[in-house]
């Protein structure tokens, strides 16, 4: 073997050696301080339309009757609004029994002590998953986890609504909102 041939062969070694250290460097650095999020596009604001307002002349009299605008009952199994979930109530994993008060801030689920909800498990990403509230509906997103997140027993690959009542796995725990 000509010396020039054994110098390439060392190189590319020590070049694809490189390779494998920044690969594991990377993974390191990913696994411990997490992977950029990208954030769900804004629900486009669809104006309501303007009703014309009757005017009454000041001679005539009007008498209106206001009724109590009737709270819309909870959807059993139905799509998770803001006016139908209040809480999440964990109910497999390490912490079965734990409610957690939704507000309307997006909530993130995984390892890392700056999430909303820590669950400490070896099958849970750092930054594990997101659920968000999108116009009007809870919405989940998979924030690319290694073990992936199921809804209703199908794993989430694009942001899904969420419904009242289904189960929402993230790696041994299942948790589900709830009124």
């Amino acid at each position: 073997m000509s010396p020039l041939t054994l110098l390439l062969l060392q190189g590319g070694f020590l070049v694809l050696l490189w390779f494998f250290v920044f690969g594991v460097v990377y993974s390191l650095r990913a696994d411990l301080f997490g992977v950029k999020v990208r954030k769900l596009p804004e629900p486009a604001a669809s104006p309501a339309p303007a009703a014309a307002a009757p005017t009454a002349s000041p001679d005539a009299v009007t008498t209106q009757v206001k009724r109590p605008a009737a709270p819309a009952p909870a959807p059993v199994g139905g799509l998770a609004t803001t006016s139908a979930v209040s809480r999440i109530v964990i109910t497999s994993g390490p912490k079965a029994g734990l409610e957690l008060p939704l507000g309307t801030e997006p909530l993130t689920i995984g390892r890392s002590s700056e999430s909303g909800l820590v669950i400490r498990d070896d099958y849970t990403s750092s930054h594990h998953a997101r659920l968000v509230l999108w116009g009007d509906q809870w919405m989940l997103q998979d924030l690319d986890s290694t073990n992936g997140t199921s809804h209703d027993g199908v794993r989430v690959a694009a942001p899904v609504q969420v419904k009242v009542g289904a189960p929402i796995k993230v790696g041994a725990t299942t948790f589900e909102l709830r009124k």
